[in-house]
């Protein structure tokens, strides 16, 4: 069906034409489009509820995702999940349901419960980690979990693995020098890495405009010698096509890719801050009319994926998994006072256990 072709940001690349887009599905996987839907939409759900907890007292804490589920389920969807490695950043709901933490992971965590995978109960809010899963344990300051993934990348290349690293961040973190010391040595050595920068155009209250001096963070890319492109990051189809682009030079061995998805912040920069101090009341009013669910619905509508039946009918879905993973983490219970410092300190016979296998192994 023929529609009004739609605004893109200046600079984006724009994979599908709108004429594309309405009748040449290409050799885009149905499947695959549907599947990193219902990724975002379940990443959606999942996080209003965290934010509901917290405005509700149940939670003191919460940092919320809304708005950057395109990026991060256009960049899911390119990747292999049996493999591959993430080093998140506070954000990344949609990339840590994609990698397999489940909503009653996320909201053990947000609760703070003794049964919380990540940490037992100790971390704060959306410092997603899982072991099993290749999910880096973040922390809070900004842009260190970028050397981080780069020194993953660097490790699977030299024992001849075939992964690809994915590292988030916003724009804010390219101004830190964690940024450069790891774009600089991923180049260097031509690693398997994707810097993933989710601009959403404010560096906590701070516009873009007055913390970076160029106009894009994707030309930042061309000083290190990568690749870099900027994509809109409202529609998870065009994320995935320059994903896909990015990680299949990641297996072949030619090198890191910058991409910088342009994205909306929903919500203030955590529950402690008030955006109305510093973002216009009309900027907040259209933010919500014309984000990442809303786009990537259409796209996937013109594309004939999907249809109001599976949308209605995933969503009814949606609901009962994230009432019931509410409900199991509500009941879950506390770490219990005696158990403070586990998860926090090494514990000495851990400590004894892993200095032996050292000693065993020279």
């Amino acid at each position: 069906m023929a529609t009004e072709a739609r605004q893109y940001p200046e600079g984006a690349q724009q994979v599908l034409t709108p004429d594309e887009a309405n009748g040449e599905p290409g050799d885009l996987d149905p499947h695959l489009m549907r599947s990193m839907y219902e990724t975002m939409l379940l990443a959606r759900a999942v996080d209003e509820r965290m934010w509901q907890m917290n405005r509700m007292g149940q939670a003191p804490f919460a940092v919320s995702g809304q708005g950057h589920e395109a990026a991060q389920g256009g960049m899911a969807a390119a990747l292999d999940m049996s493999k591959d490695w993430l080093a998140p950043y506070y954000r990344d709901v949609t990339l840590s349901i994609a990698f397999g933490l489940t909503p009653t992971d996320i909201l053990l965590a947000q609760l703070s419960r003794a049964d919380d995978p990540t940490s037992g109960g100790r971390q704060m809010p959306n410092h997603f980690s899982a072991r099993d899963r290749r999910i880096l344990s973040g922390s809070s300051v900004i842009a260190t979990q970028i050397p981080h993934a780069t020194g993953i990348a660097f490790a699977s290349k030299a024992r001849g693995e075939d992964a690809v690293t994915v590292t988030c961040f916003g724009e804010g973190a390219t101004s830190e020098g964690d940024f450069h010391e790891a774009m600089n040595f991923a180049t260097i050595y031509d690693l398997p890495v994707i810097f993933l920068c989710q601009n959403n155009e404010y560096a906590i209250s701070v516009p873009t405009r007055l913390q970076m001096g160029v106009e894009r963070v994707a030309d930042r890319a061309l000083g290190y010698g990568m690749p870099g492109v900027r994509v809109d990051g409202l529609d998870a189809v065009e994320v995935y096509q320059v994903a896909r682009t990015a990680v299949a030079r990641a297996r072949a061995g030619e090198g890191p890719t910058l991409i910088e998805a342009m994205v909306r912040r929903f919500n203030p920069h955590s529950s402690d801050d008030d955006d109305s101090t510093y973002r216009p009341e009309e900027e907040l009013t259209h933010l919500r009319d014309n984000g990442p669910l809303r786009t990537t619905g259409e796209r996937l509508r013109e594309l004939g994926f999907i249809d109001d039946e599976w949308e209605q009918e995933t969503l009814a879905k949606i609901r009962q998994q994230v009432n019931d993973a509410t409900q199991a983490a509500e009941d879950a219970p506390l770490p219990e006072p005696e158990t403070y410092t586990k998860h926090v300190y090494a514990e000495v016979g851990n400590r004894q256990e892993a200095r032996g296998k050292r000693e065993t192994a020279h």
